[in-house]
């Protein structure tokens, strides 16, 4: 399929409840308002394309840029171009889920969530966050850096309420994902999600709610899912 191609099909399926939905969320015009599904069925057509997906990205509507994220091979993407993008991704469906997920599939995932946590712009940091978290939940643990994880932990025991909005959210999913993917380190992570309780984060005019980590860590034991790794971070 061509650009143009995608782009009709894109128009085609969007929705002025879904663009309402996802303004509310942060989405800035242009966009259709496609809802994930509906992106997920082009992919049946596509496959990964990478130079596609690049296309896509680059006309700046949200709904091109999520499904250039999910179109992506994670295995000839560059680490510029992850750059790239994670710059422009303005709202956290991009940063902390798109962009994020691809990341955490590619060689470079680790090291581009060490380096996007120190950036002071807000979408960057989350970005950062959210593409560490699908590394844990990815990788096998012993190749995880469990030394550096630890120190990040008591990094957001000590500072998560005085970081950013959607920085805070994403460092609360970090809590997260270490007490349901790191079995030797889920007692501390549980720890640190006690010690932090309850996660204030703007999420605008809608009814999402900031999950509390320490429940949600236990639901996740109680279910057997304790050490489980998921095969791929993109949804």
């Amino acid at each position: 399929m061509t650009k143009q191609e995608v782009m009709e099909y894109l128009e085609s399926k969007g929705s002025a409840q879904t663009r309402k939905i996802y303004y509310r969320h942060g989405a800035r015009d242009p966009f259709f308002g496609v809802k994930v599904a509906d992106l997920k069925l082009i992919l049946k057509q596509t496959g990964k394309d990478q130079k596609l997906a690049e296309q896509l990205w680059e006309s700046g509507n949200s709904d091109a840029m999520y499904l250039a994220a999910l179109m992506a091979d994670e295995k000839s993407i560059s680490k510029e171009r992850l750059r790239s993008w994670v710059k422009g991704a303005y709202w956290y469906m991009l940063s902390e889920f798109s962009v994020a997920a691809i990341a955490a599939e590619s060689p470079y995932g680790w090291e581009l969530g060490l380096e996007w946590i120190k950036e002071s712009d807000e979408m960057i940091a989350s970005a950062g966050w959210a593409t560490l978290s699908c590394c844990i939940s990815l990788f096998p643990n012993d190749s995880l850096d469990s030394a550096a994880i630890e120190k990040f932990l008591e990094n957001i025991e000590q500072h998560i309420h005085q970081q950013k909005n959607r920085v805070r959210y994403a460092m609360n999913n970090f809590v997260i994902n270490v007490g349901v993917h790191m079995p030797a380190l889920s007692p501390r992570a549980q720890q640190v999600a006690a010690t932090i309780g309850k996660v204030e984060v703007n999420m605008g005019n809608t009814s999402c709610a900031v999950p509390l980590a320490g429940d949600y860590i236990k639901k996740c034991i109680e279910k057997g899912r304790l050490g489980k790794k998921r095969k791929y971070a993109r949804c």
